[in-house]
């Protein structure tokens, strides 16, 4: 996937468990560890998630993706 690929992936307001997969390129495992962490830690907040869906702003902060690194190779 390249940067532009990516920028539109997460530009999106929710993330699938299958977009998640696309983004951090890990395991099945490891993805529903992921995702477990940030359905809980959003429950913990306050926030009632739909279902399946996790918000793509904080999937982004928790995989720390830098964004303005991808906007710079996209331009490339």
């Amino acid at each position: 996937m390249n940067a532009k690929e990516m920028l539109e992936l997460i530009s999106k307001q929710w993330c699938t468990f299958d977009e998640l997969k696309k983004i951090s390129q890990l395991g099945n495992n490891a993805l529903y560890n992921i995702k477990k962490e940030i359905t809980d830690e959003l429950k913990e907040q306050g926030y009632i998630l739909p279902a399946g869906l996790l918000p793509m702003s904080y999937v982004v902060k928790k995989l720390n993706i830098d964004v303005d690194y991808l906007i710079k190779m996209s331009k490339i």
